[in-house]
């Protein structure tokens, strides 16, 4: 009897989060942000560490510039999820957004030893050794960025800009003369910004 009475209350518990997050998802569908954060507080109360409801939460936080309560919640979720990549990249890129580099640091260090092949956070570690001025740390990280992701201009970008502050002014050129390749719109800005003409 108590199992029959026990099971129809967890059915009854999971319709319920469903419906939450259904409710949730068409809410933000019509921009009703505020709306679905009530909707992803009730789903956690009824599953307090369930990713869906704390990822989102903190999306939203986010967008309606509370980063301080955003970064709260990306940090419980890489606590209840510590093997998931995606959360700590999250967590470092709202600290790194918000000049926390040195909070933002093992957050993007500890993305990249669960998923050492995401590209995005060798960049996020990057941005944040290069605001803290370990140069040599960041060509490594970036050398990973770009070697990961070859076609995206922003991380050569970066790259260029940290030669350019370690006095190689050639290692720089090279990554220009590369840049003209694929995208001469960031080699053009390259050479305005630091002087150096490959032609």
């Amino acid at each position: 009897m108590f199992a029959t009475w026990y099971g129809s209350v967890q059915i009854n518990k999971q319709l319920t989060y469903l419906f939450l997050k259904l409710n949730a998802i068409v809410l933000l569908v019509f921009n009703q942000k505020q709306a679905a954060l009530t909707k992803f507080d009730q789903m956690l109360l009824l599953k307090p560490m369930a990713s869906y409801p704390l990822a989102s939460r903190a999306h939203v936080l986010a967008q309606l510039g509370d980063t301080s309560a955003a970064i709260l919640g990306l940090g419980q979720l890489a606590q209840a999820y510590p093997e998931n990549a995606a959360a700590w990249f999250n967590l470092g890129f709202m600290l790194e957004e918000n000049q926390r580099s040195k909070e933002a640091e093992p957050a993007f260090r500890r993305a990249i030893e669960i998923e050492p092949k995401m590209d995005r956070a060798w960049y996020g570690l990057a941005l944040v050794l290069i605001q803290e001025r370990r140069f040599d740390e960041a060509v490594v990280a970036l050398k990973k960025n770009t070697e990961l992701q070859p076609m995206s201009p922003f991380g050569w970008y970066q790259l260029a800009r940290v030669h350019v502050d370690r006095q190689e002014p050639d290692e720089a050129t090279k990554i220009i003369r590369r840049l003209k390749g694929f995208e001469p719109k960031v080699a053009a800005q390259l050479e305005r910004e630091t002087g150096l003409r490959t032609e």
